[in-house]
C-alpha cells in the first residue's frame, strides 16, 4: 500500500514537471513511520528490503542490453571505469583512515562509486557482509541523493554548464538511474542520453566489482585464517547468486530472443522493476532511523561517505569536460524508444 501511494503521489502533474520520483516518496514515508511511531511488529516480517532490491536488479539485467552498452560508446565506458576506480579508492582509503572496518568501508565505496543500493548489496553479498551495516549504507545513499537530484540541475543552469558535461557528471555522480532521467529530463534530451550512457555504463560495471570483491576477500580472509589457499569452490560459494541472475538475465535479451520480442516486453519489465524498487525503498525507510545514521561507529562512516562523495561531486565533470567536449566524437544514438536521436 505504501509503495502504491508513493507511486500514485510521483505520478501528479506537479511533481512530474519538476522530475520527483517515486523513490522519495518512499523513502520518505517509511522515514516518516519510523522516526515517529515507529515500524510495527506487524509489519516487520515484510520488510524484505534484499528480496525486493535483488529481484528488481535481476529485470534491470533484461534492460540492460550488451548492445545498447556498446552503441553507447567508448567515452561513456570509459568514464564509467575511470569514476568507480578512483572514487572506490578514495572511499576506502577515507573510511580505513576513519578507523571504519574493511567489510564496512566497501560497502561504503561501492555504494558511492558505482550505483550505490543496488552495488552496496551486491558488495554486502560477496563479502558476506553485516546486514545492519548494509541497511545503515542504502538509507545514506537516498538520503544524500534526494537533495542532489534537485539540486544538481539548478547548479547546471546557474554556471550555465554544457549539456554533454551536465549529463556526464549526474550520470557519474547521482546513484540510481531513475535519479538521472529525471535530472538529466530537467535540462535538455542531450544531458538526459549522456547520463544515461554513463549510468548504464556503470550498471554494467556490477558484475565485475562482485566477482573482484569476492575473490580478494576470499583469499583475504584465508591469510587471515592462516594462508591456505581458497578452492573455486570457496569463490563460488560466496559470490551472490542473484548478480549471475542479472548477467543471464542480460544475456538472453541481448542475444537469444528476438528483437520484436525484446521490444514488446521493454515497458512490462520496466513497470514490473519499479514496483519491486519502490516496495524496496519503503522498506529502507521503515528499517532506518536518524539517530542510528549519526551515532553508529560515531559517525564516521557518514564522513567517510560524505567525503568520497565530494569527490563523486568533482571528479566526473573533471573528466567529462575532455571527453565529451574536446573529444571530437558525434554523440550516439540509443536504441532506447525514450532516448531516440532526433
Amino acid at each position: 500500500i505504501l509503495a502504491w501511494i508513493a507511486r500514485m503521489r510521483a505520478g501528479n502533474g506537479l511533481f512530474i514537471e519538476y522530475g520527483v520520483e517515486y523513490v522519495i516518496f518512499a523513502l520518505l514515508m517509511g522515514l516518516l513511520i519510523s522516526n515517529t511511531i515507529g515500524t510495527p511488529e506487524w509489519l516487520k516480517a515484510a520488510v524484505q528490503t534484499e528480496y525486493f532490491i535483488k529481484t528488481g536488479l535481476v529485470i534491470l539485467g533484461a534492460g540492460l542490453l550488451f548492445m545498447e552498452v556498446i552503441q553507447a560508446g567508448v567515452l561513456g565506458i570509459l568514464q564509467a571505469i575511470l569514476v568507480v576506480t578512483v572514487v572506490w579508492y578514495v572511499c576506502f582509503w577515507m573510511a580505513r583512515k576513519l578507523r571504519v572496518d574493511d567489510d564496512f568501508a566497501a560497502m561504503l565505496s561501492s555504494s558511492v562509486a558505482i550505483c550505490g543500493v543496488s552495488a552496496a548489496i551486491a558488495t554486502c553479498g560477496a563479502i558476506q557482509g553485516d546486514k545492519k551495516k548494509l541497511s545503515y549504507v542504502t538509507s545514506l545513499v537516498l538520503i544524500v541523493a534526494v537533495p542532489m537530484m534537485i539540486i544538481m540541475p539548478w547548479l547546471v543552469k546557474a554556471f550555465h554548464i554544457p549539456d554533454m558535461v551536465a549529463g556526464a557528471w549526474m550520470g557519474g555522480t547521482l546513484d540510481t538511474s531513475a535519479t538521472v532521467v529525471a535530472a538529466g529530463a530537467l535540462i535538455s534530451d542531450v544531458a538526459m542520453k549522456v547520463g544515461v550512457i554513463v549510468k548504464f555504463s556503470q550498471n554494467a560495471l556490477i558484475g565485475v566489482a562482485a566477482f573482484i570483491l569476492v575473490v580478494w576477500w576470499t583469499y583475504k580472509g584465508s591469510a587471515a585464517a592462516g594462508g591456505q589457499q581458497p578452492s573455486a569452490g570457496i569463490i563460488w560459494e560466496r559470490f551472490p547468486k542473484f548478480v549471475l541472475g542479472f548477467l543471464v538475465a542480460s544475456a538472453v535479451f541481448s542475444f537469444f530472443l528476438p528483437t520484436g520480442m525484446v521490444d514488446g516486453t521493454k515497458s512490462v519489465l520496466g513497470e514490473l522493476r519499479t514496483w519491486w524498487f519502490a516496495l524496496a525503498f519503503v522498506c529502507i525507510g521503515l528499517e532506518t532511523k536518524f539517530v542510528d545514521l549519526a551515532t553508529m561507529e560515531g559517525g564516521r562512516p557518514a564522513v567517510a561517505f560524505l567525503g568520497a562523495h565530494s569527490v563523486n561531486i568533482i571528479w566526473p565533470p573533471l573528466l567529462a569536460h575532455p571527453l565529451f567536449v574536446r573529444v571530437i566524437l558525434p554523440l550516439p544514438c540509443l536504441t532506447l524508444p525514450a532516448l531516440r536521436c532526433r
